[in-house]
């Protein structure tokens, strides 16, 4: 609540304005103060007008500690005096008859002025109040719940006892409330519940951000979300389109005979990725478990013991960085469907992102930070070759098997002069199929826009996926891009349990050489090692997994879909924070 104190204090203003005689708001008397809030969803605090004046904002800077906790004190009094008054200010339920939109909906058609007293438009309603204005032996309070708004328009007369004065001096902005009334549209065409009587159901003790300022403070959004959602009514209209979007995600491959199945989240050995892990010890076992980086060998399990299409919409832990589009726990779909190819999976993921737009949006074509998207299928499909090739000019068909030649095209092309980071980590691939996949991320991916399959991926960097049957050195694998960011990525699964092993093994290796690499280049520039720290890490074999595949696994197609960026897409949401209720953060000192 943002409060223009003008000439008064803040204790001054609370003083007078529960202390003071009624008569101090009766007759001509203009109102010593109005809280008022608007009941727009782009605002949920309050402005005060002293005496009648005009708006004024108060100083940028948010309520001050000292101002807040002299707003507790004060509330905590007001919970103090309820219990004097044998009243609780934490209630236990509050039965109620109908949302404020149903209200809104119901009552559409009734006319300025009107009001609705027969015992059939009696209703009872809660929720947060987010505004407040009193006058005389009148009040007017905006009553939010989970749908909307509503007015609540208080006269004495209408009141009994002393409840009108309760309301006006134990009632503030953030209370959720409980009120019966009859229905009426005031004379402005507000609709609006006329109280005979009121609960307050939980008193909130903080106060709200102000109205002009709002809650802007980016971390303390993320940090305090419930107050977000408060301050910013649209932030939970995120998270119930994020809600509608996984069950629209579950609808559709339930349709299509797809069965939802529960991996472990504690593994013995972190795989189905390439990624840090989060390590935990297991106090009765005595062993180290690592929090999972994917579901995806576990499914596989599944088509071995039988199952034909599963899938799994679960929560991935990955131990690596913070950034717009990465949170180190983040929500995906993994899907697998036996007696399928890749080419099935790319018809899935479109029917899976259409439908969802359809259910949220209503539409396929969507702004996403100012970039028109269409979702209108078919979506482009080309090769990772034929990409780099139109991107650069250059075309890895022609090196074979020759690292040197490639990595001096790639050079020149790019003109890495004056990027070391770029230049650096062009030099370090160690193979063709490696530096394909750098080109590609470097020169193509980010100019992505439109939805785009990009497809047969380099073995080397593809260690589950079947090779291409029918171009040597590359696999049977996709990735979705859309406005430069990866979405999904699918595969004909590798089920040929040798070159699983084989390429399980030399992922191992590579590893084992690119940490050994860390190692001594810190060792040569005298580092702390801190770096090393935050990027060595331990990648071991699945032997279940191996084993598993030993029994055989049918010919299979898989795909893992990331909920957190399909959701950002379709809310127009910049960052991946904005989609997840509660990120991770660091912790305030």
């Amino acid at each position: 609540m943002e409060v223009a104190l003008h000439p008064l204090r803040l204790k001054q203003l609370f003083h007078l304005a529960v202390a003071s005689k009624p008569h101090f708001l009766h007759g001509k008397i203009r109102p010593l103060f109005i809280v008022r809030c608007s009941s727009s969803s782009s605002s949920a605090a309050g402005t005060a007008v002293v005496g009648g004046g005009r708006n004024r904002r108060a100083p940028s800077s948010a309520t001050s500690t000292s101002d807040r906790e002299a707003v507790r004190a004060i509330r905590i009094k007001k919970v103090q005096e309820l219990r004097g008054k044998g009243l609780d200010p934490y209630a236990y339920q509050w039965e109620r008859t109908h949302t404020a939109n149903q209200l809104q909906e119901i009552y559409r058609n009734l006319g300025n002025g009107e009001e609705l007293t027969s015992e059939s438009d009696h209703v009872s309603i809660a929720g947060r109040i987010v505004a407040r204005r009193a006058f005389g032996k009148l009040a007017f309070f905006t009553l939010r719940d989970d749908s909307g708004t509503i007015q609540l328009y208080c006269e004495k007369e209408k009141l009994l006892n002393d409840q009108f004065e309760h309301l006006k001096t134990l009632v503030d902005i953030g209370d959720i409330l409980g009120a019966r009334g009859s229905i009426k549209r005031t004379e402005k065409g507000e609709l609006s519940v006329c109280v005979t009587s009121f609960s307050i159901l939980t008193k909130s003790l903080l106060p709200l951000p102000d109205k002009y300022h709002g809650l802007t403070d980016i971390d303390k959004r993320y940090r305090q979300r419930y107050v977000d959602m408060i301050a910013n009514p649209e932030v939970a209209d995120i998270f119930r389109k994020r809600a509608k979007i996984i069950s629209e995600i579950r609808k559709t491959v339930e349709s299509a005979g797809f069965v939802e199945v529960e991996t472990p989240v504690l593994q013995g050995a972190a795989g189905g990725a390439e990624a840090r892990p989060f390590i935990t010890y297991h106090n009765s076992l005595g062993q180290d478990l690592y929090l999972r980086i994917a579901t995806e060998l576990h499914l596989k399990r599944m088509l071995v013991g039988g199952f034909e299409k599963v899938y799994e919409i679960g929560r991935i832990f990955r131990n690596e960085g913070l950034s717009t589009r990465h949170n180190p726990e983040f929500t995906t779909i993994e899907m697998y469907e036996a007696y399928s190819d890749y080419e099935s999976m790319m018809n899935m993921t479109e029917e899976i992102i259409t439908r969802c737009a359809l259910a949220v949006n209503g539409k396929l074509t969507l702004d996403y930070q100012g970039v028109e998207i269409s979702l209108e299928r078919p979506w482009r499909r080309e090769t990772m070759h034929n990409l780099v090739k139109e991107a650069t000019g250059i075309d890895f068909t022609k090196f074979g098997d020759d690292l040197t030649a490639a990595k001096e095209v790639a050079l020149q092309s790019l003109d890495t002069g004056r990027d070391n980071q770029n230049r650096s980590s062009i030099e370090a691939c160690p193979s063709v199929g490696h530096l394909l996949n750098e080109v590609f991320e470097l020169a193509v991916e980010s100019q992505l826009l439109q939805p785009t399959f990009v497809l047969d991926y380099p073995v080397e960097v593809s260690p589950l996926a079947k090779p291409h049957r029918r171009h040597a050195g590359l696999t049977e694998r996709f990735e979705l891009f859309v406005c430069g960011r990866e979405m999904a990525n699918a595969f004909s699964e590798l089920t040929d349990p040798l070159d699983q092993r084989e390429r399980l093994e030399e992922q191992v290796r590579q590893h084992k050489k690119k940490n050994a690499a860390m190692v001594s280049e810190a060792s040569d520039t005298d580092d702390k090692n801190k770096d090393v720290d935050d990027g060595a890490y331990e990648v071991t074999l699945d032997e279940d997994f191996l084993t598993a595949l030993e029994y055989g696994m049918p010919p299979a197609s898989g795909l893992g879909l990331g909920i957190d960026r399909l959701v950002m897409l379709l809310t127009n949401s910049a960052s991946i924070r904005d989609v997840i209720a509660f990120p991770v953060l660091k912790t305030q000192q």
